[in-house]
């Protein structure tokens, strides 16, 4: 059973069952109620008794914490999670726990990549928890909130998976892949204000990964290291990213900076 080509990082959590007892046949989106990173998420695997297969971080990098032949810990239901691959989101903090553009385009290009592995030949959501919990009708993507008294994956996503599952099955069938436009707008961005020569932290190494994938660097002509300090270097290379896209140029990473960031 192989895992995933589209993963970024990996740091498998302890808190797993070991070769699932189930093939591979459902898909479980969650909301991670956070725009984390995807190492801040797996070091939350690494203590908090729960774990996911996948996780989304708030720039679209993919993290595997589960590898996909042992069962996750993360829908409150063993019997779900042994059949599932279970996707973690990076999200808002409050409903409806919206998702980034770039979060909810890898999350097409991951699922369609586990379908397409696994021999899952469509995906079938329906409204009805009846449906996804039975598996009627084909049904083949559940929910936590189907198991456990949580919002989780909060309306957002949940108001989505059929368009989720609509996108995926034109490209199982072979159909080129959509541009998606923003789904529902834009979200609000609800990450650390990065301070010149002030802020440290994985919202610093997130910012100057994203900066460095941009092609930005530092003063010198060197690529920016991704070291969590918000010095001169990625402040320099900050500004240049805010001049280049008609932003105030002051070296403040605040929300209308990390929009345009995370957008590319």
């Amino acid at each position: 059973m192989s895992n995933s080509p589209l993963v970024n990082y990996t740091k498998i959590s302890p808190n797993k069952t070991k070769n699932r007892n189930h093939a591979i046949d459902t898909i479980t989106i969650h909301c991670v109620v956070g725009q984390v990173s995807v190492e801040t998420l797996g070091n939350i695997f690494q203590t908090k008794q729960a774990s996911s297969n996948y996780g989304i971080g708030l720039d679209g990098r993919v993290g595997m914490y589960v590898e996909e032949k042992d069962r996750s810990w993360c829908s409150s239901n063993a019997a779900n999670d042994h059949r599932a691959i279970t996707i973690e989101c990076a999200s808002d903090m409050k409903e409806p726990y919206a998702i980034k553009p770039v979060v909810y385009n890898k999350l097409l290009d991951l699922v369609t990549d586990i379908c397409k592995r696994n021999g899952i030949k469509k995906l079938v959501w329906s409204t009805s928890k009846s449906d996804r919990v039975n598996h009627k009708n084909g049904c083949n993507m559940t929910c936590h909130r189907d198991y456990a008294n949580k919002s989780c994956p909060g309306t957002y996503i949940y108001d989505r998976e059929g368009q989720i599952a609509a996108e995926v099955n034109r490209r199982l069938n072979g159909d080129t892949p959509q541009p998606t436009p923003t789904p529902g707008g834009t979200c609000e961005v609800e990450v650390q204000v990065l301070k010149p020569n002030v802020t440290t932290g994985e919202c610093v190494k997130t910012a100057q990964r994203l900066l460095k994938e941009l092609g930005f660097k530092d003063q010198y002509g060197s690529v920016l290291k991704i070291d969590g300090d918000y010095g001169s270097r990625s402040v320099y290379a900050m500004k240049n990213f805010q001049k280049s896209k008609g932003l105030a140029v002051d070296g403040w990473c605040g929300p209308d900076t990390w929009n345009r960031l995370l957008n590319g």
